[in-house]
């Protein structure tokens, strides 16, 4: 005779035979929950073993089971069978416990990285859509997503979150300024400002609630993207919309204007202090610490020690972001001795100097060529209990690289090493450009080699130093097979680099070569480039016009200015031969000589020059007034 078990569950009597697993469960809602409620997993497990969890999951809903029931099996089935729910399920669960008002449950439910890491896996759309199917409530479903979203925050997903955002529209949804503020704040710390700004668009046009947290991320937003006039019109707007301005808001202008840049915005950074002084809101030390480093990044100097002067006697306390700010400013003018003089006022004050201050002022140092200061500098920073970093280094081996101190680079470079300080790029850049410019080629390429072993990829200026090299050891076509390597590189060589490459060629003698570098940067929109010495149409015997001076003439025809690069190319070199045809006014300004080139017993004309000039053995004439130097024997 088969044996029957008898179990008792809440003053029911429950009898299960032992069965195979095709007979059916003589389970119900009532003794199911029994189990649940009091965690009798054992027994509950052997009851459902020929079932599928998802399916007495699923008949749990069909029962219409209490949401409290239903947790507790969905968790329990999770962690025992590790099985994967559906979405439909998921749905179903976030709708009941947000019909009961458990959003708290709801919100822990997310909040756990097995659940989020499921829901990851359908897209914002296939909730949303999901959610609709199983109920209709539009208030439990505005809550679900609202958390939703929360959770995509929470876990920095900015794409899921703006989705879920962006589809909650289109079903009507209302959602929490909390949630949506939130993700503003999420996007805005990714960087993804146009999105941040569309979310708030969207939340005034849907006509949800906006807080001055809002507009204060959505501003800041604006600001880190440099598109002050539209933080402008978001500030005008919440004004309008009758949210008062906070020391934050003014803030965040204030920081972006000044990051900015330029005597413009400088001064309308200034006017925004003023105007929230004027509604009786008063800067703080981040206010003054914004417009400080704003002047002095603009050289402004004596208006930002003014703020300085001000902020002390405000009340407010000058801390090391001020005092960095000022030091940085003096150094920028060239006046290291009054940054440190501002450096021993910051320490008598009690503010602990950081590392961006020693090495602010050793950059001044080191421009100005002082070495031992920078040295000095760098020795006291482990006796303010600081560590020295990349950039700290990298200061000191430039100065002593300027100063043609290669033992003593060298001594510091080990101790780099041996220090554990990882060199970047800009140190080997710094090493590679002081050894290149004492010929020491045999150690650059130790270098380059060393730079590549350390998985560091070569940058532009490397390029350059390295191109600029060979160029001057006269192995221009070495020069042009790195050039061809930077570009397979996906580096883009610039003005300079051409400019190094022709210069390179006029000392070679080549002036065909020269002159297409020239075409080259006609090419790319660049309007300058270096002179080409008389002696290079001397050595490359070119005599007729149409070889070495016609290219010019293009480009005269074409109306092309031709100015100087300030100080990026090769110092000007004037005609010192016997005859030289040179053209200096023509319809627009010419700053550098247009033609150059030696024939013997010819001119070379242009309709669209005024005036050409005829220099014979030697004897130039002086030239128009205003430009009495471009010419030098």
């Amino acid at each position: 005779m088969i044996p029957f078990y008898r179990l008792r569950f809440s003053n029911r009597v429950l009898y299960i035979r032992l069965h195979s697993s095709s007979d059916p469960l003589p389970l119900d809602i009532h003794s199911s929950s029994d189990l649940i409620r009091k965690q009798q997993w054992r027994a509950l497990k052997f009851l459902t073993k020929s079932t599928n969890p998802n399916s007495f999951l699923q008949q749990l809903y069909d029962w219409n089971a209490p949401y409290d029931v239903v947790l507790q099996y969905f968790k329990w089935s999770e962690q025992e069978f590790h099985v994967s729910h559906s979405l439909e399920h998921y749905c179903k669960l976030f709708y009941l416990l947000a019909n009961a008002n458990k959003y708290g449950k709801i919100r822990s439910l997310l909040d756990n990285s097995f659940t989020i890491q499921a829901i990851n896996n359908y897209s914002s759309c296939s909730i949303l859509r999901m959610l609709q199917v199983v109920g209709d409530n539009v208030c439990a479903n505005s809550i679900i997503v609202d958390l939703l979203i929360l959770a995509y925050v929470n876990n920095s997903n900015t794409d899921l979150g703006f989705e879920a955002f962006d589809r909650a529209g289109d079903y009507g949804l209302k959602l929490s300024v909390i949630s949506c503020n939130q993700l503003i704040n999420l996007l805005v710390r990714k960087g993804k400002y146009g999105r941040a700004e569309f979310l708030y668009r969207e939340m005034i046009k849907r006509r949800m609630e906006v807080n001055l947290g809002t507009f204060n991320m959505v501003i800041n937003g604006l600001c880190k993207a440099g598109r002050l006039h539209k933080a402008e019109d978001v500030f005008q707007d919440m004004q309008v919309r009758g949210v008062l301005p906070s020391v934050v808001t003014y803030n965040t202008l204030v920081d972006g204007y000044s990051k900015k840049g330029g005597a413009g915005k400088m001064f309308k950074a200034d006017a925004l202090m003023k105007e929230m002084v004027k509604r009786k809101i008063f800067p703080n030390n981040i206010t003054y610490n914004a417009l400080i480093d704003g002047f002095c990044k603009v050289e402004n100097v004596s208006a930002a020690m003014n703020l300085f002067k001000k902020m002390q006697v405000s009340g407010l306390k000058p801390d090391v972001v001020t005092y960095n700010s000022l030091i940085y400013g003096l150094c920028c003018l060239g006046k290291p001795d009054e940054a440190l003089t501002l450096w021993d006022q910051m320490v008598d004050s009690g503010v602990k100097p950081s590392l961006v201050t020693c090495n602010v002022v050793m950059t001044g140092f080191s421009k100005k060529k002082m070495i031992d200061k920078c040295k000095e500098v760098f020795d006291d920073i482990s006796k303010q209990g600081l560590v020295p970093n990349t950039y700290t280094y990298n200061t000191l081996l430039n100065a002593y690289f300027q100063a043609g101190n290669l033992e003593d680079a060298a001594k510091l470079y080990k101790s780099m090493l041996e220090d554990t300080v990882s060199p970047n790029v800009s140190t080997y850049n710094s090493l590679i450009a002081g050894y290149s410019r004492e010929g020491d080629i045999e150690t650059v390429n130790r270098l380059v080699d060393n730079m590549k072993g350390r998985d560091l990829k070569a940058d532009i200026v490397t390029y350059n130093i390295l191109i600029g090299a060979l160029c001057k050891k006269g192995e221009s076509r070495e020069a042009v097979k790195l050039l061809n390597e930077m570009s397979r590189g996906g580096l883009i060589p610039i003005q300079l680099t051409y400019n190094t490459l022709i210069s390179g060629y006029c000392g070679e003698g080549n002036l065909k070569a020269a002159l297409n570098g020239v075409s080259t940067l006609l090419a790319r929109g660049w309007d300058s480039f270096p002179c080409i010495p008389a002696s290079t149409t001397k050595s490359s015997g070119l005599n007729a016009p149409t070889t070495a001076v016609q290219p010019f003439l293009g480009f005269v025809e074409s109306g092309f200015p031709f100015t100087h690069n300030g100080g990026a190319a090769p110092t000007r070199q004037a005609a010192t031969g016997h005859n030289a045809l040179f053209a200096q006014q023509i319809h627009f300004e010419v700053d550098l000589f247009i033609v150059l080139c030696l024939v013997r017993g010819q001119i070379v004309k242009s309709t669209r020059m005024a005036k050409w000039i005829w220099i014979e053995k030697g004897q130039a004439f002086k030239m128009f007034k205003k430009h009495p130097n471009c010419i030098q024997n």
